[in-house]
Parts: C-alpha cells; sequence; structure tokens
C-alpha cells in the first residue's frame, strides 16, 4: 500500500479524490474540547478562503467535539452560532459524543465515559464531576438539568457519514469488509485496526478521525485528520479541491 508525506502544507494530489468543480472541502479533525484551537483553525481557514475564493465551500466536521480537553460546552456553542453563512457545514458523531448520549440516556456507560474525558465536559457546563464517580446513575439526571436545548439538539442532530467527489467522510473509519452502503453506525464511529491496517479499494477516499498521529496521514484509501489536538495543540484541517489536497494545522 502507497503512503504519501506524512504531512504538506502545499498541494498535492490524491489520485482517489474528485472533487466537483467550483467546491472546496474542508474536513477538520477530533476538537475535543479546546476552542481555543477552533477559533484558530477557523481564523485560517476565512484566510484561505479569502485568498483563494471558490464557488462554494463546505466544512465537515469529523467528530469528537467533546471530553478531555477544557471547554466542551464551549466547543459547541460555537459550532452551533459561529458558522460563516455562506459556508455549508456537516456535523459528524465521534465515538465522545456516542459515549456522551449515552450517558445522557442512561444507558449504562456513565462511569466509562467519565473516565474517558466526560469529567471535563461535565465541569465546562458547571457540574462537579466528583461525586458522580460514585454513583455515575445520577450523570444523565445531572446533565439534562444544565444541557442547554439547543446543545442536546444539536447532538442529536449529528450524522455518521457524508459522501461527495470520491470522498467518503466517517469520524472512525468504515468496515473495509462492507460495501460503503452497508456501513454499521457503531463502525463508523469507533472502529479502529481493521480499516486502519486494510489497504483494500474501500470504494472512496475515507476521510477520518479517531486515531491521533502527530501529523495528517495520506494513504491511497484514507486522509487522517486527527493530530491530538487536546493534548499537542494541533488541529488540523484537509482541504480537498478537484484531486488536490492540503491542509491548514493550528
Amino acid at each position: 500500500m502507497r503512503r504519501f508525506q506524512e504531512f504538506r502544507s502545499s498541494p498535492q494530489r490524491h489520485p482517489g479524490l474528485d472533487i466537483p468543480d467550483g467546491l472546496r472541502l474542508y474536513a477538520i479533525g477530533d476538537i475535543h474540547g479546546r476552542l481555543d484551537l477552533l477559533r484558530r483553525l477557523d481564523r485560517l481557514i476565512a484566510a484561505d478562503a479569502l485568498a483563494s475564493p471558490a464557488d462554494r465551500r463546505l466544512i465537515v466536521f469529523l467528530g469528537d467535539y467533546v471530553d478531555r480537553g477544557p471547554d466542551s460546552a464551549g466547543v459547541i456553542a460555537s459550532l452551533i452560532n459561529d458558522r460563516p453563512a455562506d459556508v455549508e457545514t456537516v456535523f459528524l458523531k465521534g465515538n465522545h459524543e456516542d459515549f456522551m448520549l449515552d450517558a445522557i440516556d442512561g444507558g449504562g456507560k456513565g462511569l466509562t465515559w467519565l473516565m474517558n474525558g466526560g469529567e471535563q465536559t461535565l465541569e465546562s457546563y458547571g457540574i462537579d464531576a466528583g461525586p458522580l464517580f460514585d454513583s455515575p446513575e445520577r450523570i444523565g439526571e445531572i446533565i439534562r438539568g444544565r444541557l442547554p436545548a439547543a446543545h442536546l439538539g444539536f447532538l442529536r442532530g449529528l450524522k455518521t457519514k457524508h459522501a461527495v467527489g470520491g470522498v467518503y467522510f466517517a469520524h472512525a473509519g468504515v468496515d473495509p469488509d462492507r460495501s460503503l452502503d452497508d456501513q454499521r453506525a457503531t463502525d463508523l464511529m469507533w472502529i479502529r485496526d481493521r480499516f486502519l491496517h486494510s489497504g483494500k479499494d474501500l470504494g472512496a477516499v475515507v476521510v477520518h478521525g479517531h486515531t491521533p498521529v502527530l501529523a495528517p496521514e495520506v494513504f491511497d484509501n484514507r486522509i487522517n485528520c486527527d493530530t491530538g489536538a487536546y493534548a499537542t495543540d494541533r488541529l488540523t484541517a484537509a482541504v480537498l479541491e478537484l484531486d488536490q489536497l492540503r491542509f491548514l494545522q493550528t
């Protein structure tokens, strides 16, 4: 399986891309509560658009907006309220949003969520998470009382996939043994090794996050945009246009 250079800010051709003429796609990796980095990347994207206008711009957010970083509440508020009117947006659901909704709905994974970054998310909403480690069954009741209705609506409205121009967007990746029309939501949000180690033609170039890497990874069949923002201060957007790929990074 051919692997491209790990990171380049200048355009490189990717033979799997076939983005419609006039459309520029931005795909943003896992934010994980880093509102500061989201704002910086928003400015980079705005400057990029100003320097080289396109007829249409679409930003696909690849999921994992919450947990681990300090301001998940602020990230969700910004995703809801701070998007430019002339830019189309798609918001995908990551495994951490899946975790959070399970905790809200009392699905039984509350303690696991707390131990995987949910504590920081609760604190961003002004909730003391400490006592909940001993009574995780109360998480749903407590967070439903604090979570703004718009935030809950945002979480419940997230998509698990999006496709355009020979590109298939999913948070974690796809099951390489299933067609793109037959993917399971659980795999789209959670899959890892079977996808990452597959050299198969997947039917499209899969753009994903979920698995943090130090620099964006580009392969024939997939592009990984998760550069571990909450720990590295690097939030990355892949920029796709025609058959060209480049990256913006905080």
